[in-house]
């Protein structure tokens, strides 16, 4: 009985399913790609708002001890200081609007 030969013959492996899984494969690894999360987003949007934060404070800070040593060696302290507060604010909302304007890849 071993020695019958089976009534069918095995079927060999075609070739157009090797093909197709190759083109599975490749699919799987695209969409695995496409799907994959990417960590630049909330970091670059993390540095924008370090930059807007940094600009504001060095404005501020900036103008506000420049226009003190303006004033004081001037002897119009109240006046220099206010006037350097005032020029860091309009140079600090210059850079941050300057910043907001520019494109994400430049």
């Amino acid at each position: 009985m071993s020695d019958d030969e089976p009534a069918r013959k095995p079927i060999e492996e075609d070739a157009r399913i090797d093909a197709l899984e190759k083109r599975l494969s490749a699919a799987q690894q695209r969409e695995d790609q496409r799907n994959r999360k990417t960590g630049s987003g909330a970091d670059a949007n993390y540095r924008s708002g370090n930059r807007v934060l940094a600009d504001l404070l060095g404005g501020l800070l900036g103008g506000t001890v420049i226009g003190w040593a303006i004033g004081y060696f001037t002897d119009t302290n109240p006046w220099g200081l206010l006037v350097g507060l005032f020029l860091g604010i309009v140079v600090a909302f210059r850079n941050i609007i300057r910043a907001a304007n520019q494109k994400p890849g430049e």
